[in-house]
């Protein structure tokens, strides 16, 4: 009997001996480790921390994880960037708790849209993976989201005489090519005079910059000669082929 009661007492102190080594490795366990954390253009799934307004922006990350991943948390803010006419702040948070990421060493990679009314700027980048343990480790970064359609080097007459032409030029870069620049002259409130005609103008041009990415925008653009006298509106509307669109307002003065 006493015999009996010693053999179940070893047992009894090796099981809780391994229960205990098991137990100390369990909490030994190390916090995940997030290696080769990359983010930018999404069509291209480009690495140079760019991306742009109107697109998405590609991220992915692998994920050495002794302990099983709970969650992983994208964030996406600025700060302090200045607010442009129709542009709202933009903070992104997602918890991703997928199937797929709910594993050890898993790969994280998702594409995240970036509204097109937001400010250009640089934004700040973090990710989070946090396991079953509760051990959580933070990666973090820099993206520069930038205009999909910029103008630069403008050159517009500011006056003309009607029956002439005034002429317009500017470099236009559009990383998704360009569907087409318009060009919108109208008046507000001038007298038409005796042999004058209301002049309004609207011309869309397509076939020297239809899906060009880089070009320079330049034409004469003809004012009738029964144009009234006094200040136009001018709108210049670029639209790429996402359906972005980027403008630059002016005005002319139509002299006699």
């Amino acid at each position: 009997m006493k015999t009996n009661f010693k053999f179940l007492a070893v047992i009894a102190f090796i099981g809780f001996t391994l229960h205990s080594c098991s137990s100390d490795e369990t909490l030994d366990l190390n916090a995940p480790i997030i290696s080769g954390f990359e983010y930018g253009k999404g069509s291209e799934h480009t690495t140079d921390q760019v991306a742009y307004k109107g697109s998405d922006i590609h991220l992915e990350a692998e994920i050495n994880a002794e302990a099983i991943v709970s969650s992983i948390t994208l964030s996406i803010h600025a700060h302090d960037l200045v607010l442009g006419e129709d542009e709202v702040q933009w903070e992104f948070e997602q918890v991703f708790t997928d199937t797929k990421y709910l594993v050890i060493n898993p790969t994280f990679h998702e594409h995240i849209d970036v509204p097109s009314n937001i400010p250009a700027g640089e934004y700040h980048v973090e990710l989070t993976v946090t396991d079953e343990l509760g051990n959580s480790t933070e990666v973090d970064g820099h993206i520069q989201i930038l205009e999909p359609i910029t103008l630069s080097e403008v050159s517009i007459d500011e006056t003309v005489a009607r029956g002439s032409d005034f002429h317009a030029e500017f470099l236009i870069d559009a990383v998704n090519g360009i569907h087409s620049v318009s060009v919108d002259a109208h008046a507000h409130g001038l007298i038409v005079a005796d042999g004058e005609v209301e002049w309004d103008f609207e011309q869309e041009f397509l076939e020297k910059y239809h899906e060009e990415t880089s070009i320079e925008f330049h034409e004469h653009i003809d004012v009738p000669a029964t144009a009234p006298v006094g200040e136009y509106h001018i709108i210049f509307t670029v639209e790429d082929e996402d359906g972005n669109t980027k403008e630059y307002e002016t005005h002319i003065d139509v002299t006699a």
